[in-house]
């Protein structure tokens, strides 16, 4: 059987004093789980790895699951196939619009019923800032940084742990680790 690329995302990973997991540990979590060609991006639970038989929502529990029984960390973990970030990617409106790609985040939905979440968001005036809804994520221009930004605050309120976002620049990479996985 095939195998397929996947990229887990790991929600709130290494982020101040919560949730420390070393990279080391948290390639061997996976790996445990029977993936092969493990890698991790960053220190912020971005992992790129290879299953056969497994959907992305089969391989999201699992790891769910392992990091809490063997690592005694709770984390919301999202994952998308390959073909499934790539889409996430060639969709975003503000790629043209943005300046600095450290200050485009894509913000990734858990589940489609969140979009009719964002109604009240879609198509506010965000002065500078830009926010974009699209089929499976939400796309944030944050000019001034992701801490100072409106946009993101009101996104992460009204979604909480329903969502994990990352940069252009962190998804260019993982893209390009997963091609080559």
């Amino acid at each position: 059987m095939n195998s397929q690329c996947y990229v887990a995302f790991l929600r709130g990973i290494n982020v101040g004093r919560a949730k420390r997991i070393a990279m080391a540990d948290l390639r061997a979590l996976v790996e445990s789980l029977g993936y092969t060609g493990v890698r991790t991006l960053l220190n912020s639970g971005n992992v790129v790895f290879r299953a056969a038989g497994s959907t992305a929502q089969e391989a999201a529990a699992a790891i769910e699951e392992a990091l809490v029984l063997k690592l005694g960390v709770a984390a919301r973990v999202f994952v998308l196939a390959h073909e499934e970030l790539s889409a996430v990617m060639a969709a975003n409106p503000l790629v043209e619009v943005a300046s600095d790609y450290s200050r485009l985040y894509v913000f990734l939905l858990g589940d489609a019923a969140q979009r009719d979440k964002l109604a009240a968001l879609d198509g506010r005036d965000w002065g500078g800032e830009r926010l974009e809804v699209g089929d499976s994520a939400v796309y944030v221009w944050c000019p001034e940084g992701m801490l100072d930004s409106a946009a993101a605050t009101a996104l992460g309120k009204l979604l909480g742990d329903g969502t994990t976002s990352r940069n252009w620049n962190s998804l260019v990479k993982l893209q390009a680790l997963c091609a080559a996985t």
